[in-house]
């Protein structure tokens, strides 16, 4: 059911025993909770070793993307991913929020990672598990949650991997075994792990809001991957489709609001809004000068082959007045899964297509370069290009849009799009750099495109899951969490 204006303001969950979600209701009745990002500036030596470090990251994230070994994408290094926090009991663990991922899961006891030193910062993911879950159930064998997460693989197959024997797999009589572990494989890491199921509740109103067979991920060893994910893609094991079944209004409509940060930590320690359901805008939101705006939307494409994205079609990049025209595998999903933009909350830097990216960067620079000298050796030591020695200042930096599919315009903060920072040279100089990365050739299987978090900053990011569609609407989303959580 719904939950209720009047409801307090705390939000539990329950995996048997009682799991906490550190929520909140806003009076509208949606769900309300903080994302902390995870970045922490002690892991970098340099600024150059934090945006390489980075955008080596968001190229494995788009090389996953195209080629997983699994339905799931997961994070594959520190430094850029937002973290929600659960408790159970007297335990606290913390997850990835990751919109390019449909599975939750967490490490359990006994829990065992190789490789596993120096991949987070306790400073800024202090609560990374393993936790118990002793009490919680088995998935069986025969579920539909077990079949999603072998990828579709038939009820019969699983159950004999189970060692069901022959005759009860004759008569589909097999569940009491459990679900086969399950094997995922990314970039540079993976993990084993085992579905199980409970009662997840959030008593807000009477009755509570219980989700019964709640399913997730119980892994007890992985290789470079110590921290758990709460998967938010369009897969039937997400949290919002999970949410989904028992209370759509939830399920059905989210959205994030991640505050422009700009990698400076003052700003990354403000909580960013994950919000499910609607919420209501009062006079006072829509008179906040630069507050609130209307959404932007765009169509989601189906992708049959990576049915979990949330895609989009790209119809072209401005810079300044010169509109460029993007090419046909970012417009469109065809027929075998290849194509379009995904949207995606874990990886970092957008990334367009090589040849795409070459003329938007090329009238880039060709506005840019005869006023700003090119920072060659900051290009080298970043992963980023075109970059600039700022000297004259940026009034020069011309003005970035997004046209996307639905006749839907996004104007980008200049701030999202080209980040401006001291080099770390003995001369230190002003520089600034493109926020964009080269994707790749055209031609290559899965997404064409990536629509990074760091271009998504300073915007509510909404996932209308019923009218399959996606919108962006400016928001100073400091203010956003402070006003929802007055209510």
């Amino acid at each position: 059911m719904a939950p209720s204006s009047s409801s307090s303001c705390c939000v539990f969950f329950t995996l048997f025993v009682f799991i906490s979600l550190f929520l909140f209701c806003s009076a509208s009745g949606a769900l309300v909770f903080p994302l902390k990002h995870s970045f922490s500036r002690t892991q970098f030596n340099s600024t150059h070793h934090l945006l390489k470090s980075t955008t080596v990251r968001s190229a494995s994230r788009l090389h996953h993307h195209r080629h997983p070994h699994r339905q799931v994408s997961l994070p594959l290094t520190p430094g850029s991913d937002y973290t929600l926090s659960f408790s159970l009991g007297s335990q606290t663990i913390s997850l990835y929020m990751d919109t390019g991922s449909d599975v939750v899961w967490l490490p359990c006891h006994p829990f065992d990672c190789i490789l596993c030193e120096g991949k987070y910062n306790p400073t800024s993911i202090p609560n990374p598990g393993p936790i118990n879950l002793t009490s919680a159930v088995p998935v069986s064998c025969k579920s539909r949650a077990c079949s999603a997460v072998h990828s579709s693989l038939p009820s019969s197959d699983l159950c004999t991997i189970a060692k069901c024997p022959l005759e009860d797999i004759e008569i589909s009589d097999c569940k009491s075994y459990s679900c086969p572990p399950f094997y995922y494989a990314y970039g540079d890491g993976s993990f084993i792990a085992k579905l199980y199921s409970d009662e997840l509740s959030i008593p807000m109103s009477s009755p509570s809001l219980i989700l019964q067979n709640f399913t997730f991920g119980c892994a007890h060893s992985a290789l470079g991957e110590p921290i758990g994910v709460a998967g938010f893609g369009r897969g039937t094991l997400s949290l919002p489709a999970q949410l989904a079944n028992n209370s759509p209004e939830i399920g059905n409509y989210f959205s994030y609001c991640l505050v422009s940060h700009s990698f400076d930590t003052n700003q990354v320690n403000r909580p960013s809004p994950l919000i499910l359901g609607r919420y209501s805008v009062d006079e006072k939101m829509k008179q906040m000068k630069n507050y609130y705006s209307d959404y932007a939307y765009t169509p989601m494409l189906e992708n049959p082959k990576h049915p979990y994205f949330y895609s989009v079609g790209l119809e072209g990049v401005s810079i300044g007045k010169t509109k460029i025209p993007a090419p046909a595998s970012l417009r469109r999903v065809d027929r075998r899964g290849n194509g379009g933009m995904v949207v995606d909350s874990g990886t970092t830097f957008t990334m367009l297509p090589l040849k795409f990216y070459e003329t938007v960067v090329t009238e880039f620079d060709r506005r840019v370069g005869p006023v700003l000298k090119r920072a060659n050796p900051v290009e080298d030591k970043t992963g980023l290009r075109p970059c600039y020695y700022m000297d004259s200042g940026s009034k020069n930096v011309p003005q970035l849009l997004l046209h996307f599919g639905g006749n839907s315009s996004v104007v980008m903060p200049r701030r999202n799009y080209f980040h401006e920072f001291v080099d770390d040279e003995k001369v230190k100089r002003k520089v600034g750099c493109v926020m964009l990365m080269n994707g790749g050739d055209e031609g290559e299987s899965g997404p064409a495109g990536i629509l990074g978090n760091y271009f998504q900053q300073g915007f509510e990011v909404v996932y209308d899951l019923e009218k399959k569609r996606v919108g962006f609407a400016k928001r100073k989303c400091a203010s956003l969490w402070d006003n929802l959580n007055q209510h």
